[in-house]
């Protein structure tokens, strides 16, 4: 069965609408974003998370040991990277924190060069703000793509999901602005998104 990460959750209300369905994991966003948070909001929104809900730290090209002390303070419970980091980067956080890392891979016509070390992979729609385009690719440029673990992203929502999901069978299917109306999460979508993609397997 495919897992569920909901993705920009910034308000008690987000928290509170991610206990009421228990997604697998959700994801406070650190990078700059119309989503981002700060350490101090992010702190206390893990603080009111269901213990059975993973929180995912989203960063672009973010100074190691400030992604580390997130992960050491309890902040958040894995790591996300969406920027430009290689191979050594992600050596050097786990071995400072030990920390499970899901590597962003931009998808425009093919799969491009992955770096090493990255407990799963992240495949999103190639765009100018490394993630967040709310915009699909072709999902058959991952078909048989069995590497290693990977999150599927990019332009999913209720509409799409279930499709999605037979496509490809991912690890996780990672939404965020598919379950947003007027730019906010709604309960409602969240619910819907959680409940096609449990039924889908």
């Amino acid at each position: 069965m495919s897992k569920v990460k909901i993705c920009g959750l910034s308000r008690p209300e987000d928290i509170e609408a991610a206990n009421s369905v228990l997604p697998d994991y959700i994801g406070f966003v650190f990078a700059e974003s119309r989503r981002q948070i700060d350490e101090k909001k992010a702190k206390s929104l893990k603080g009111k998370l269901d213990g059975r809900i993973e929180a995912v730290g989203v960063f672009v090209n973010e100074d190691a040991e400030k992604v580390s002390k997130l992960y050491k303070n309890g902040t958040i419970d894995m790591v996300q990277l969406h920027g430009d980091e290689d191979s050594e980067y992600i050596k050097q956080l786990k071995e400072d924190c030990g920390c499970r890392v899901i590597k962003s891979i931009p998808i425009g016509g093919s799969i491009p060069p992955i770096p090493k070390g990255s407990d799963y992979l992240l495949f999103d729609n190639l765009s100018a703000q490394r993630g967040g385009s709310g915009k699909t690719f072709d999902w058959h440029i991952l078909k048989g793509f069995d590497t290693m673990p990977y999150f599927l992203a990019g332009g999913l929502n209720s509409s799409n999901v279930w499709e999605a999901v037979r496509t490809l069978s991912p690890y996780c299917m990672d939404v965020s602005g598919g379950v947003e109306t007027g730019g906010v999460k709604d309960p409602a979508k969240i619910k819907e998104f959680v409940k096609l993609v449990r039924e889908a397997d």
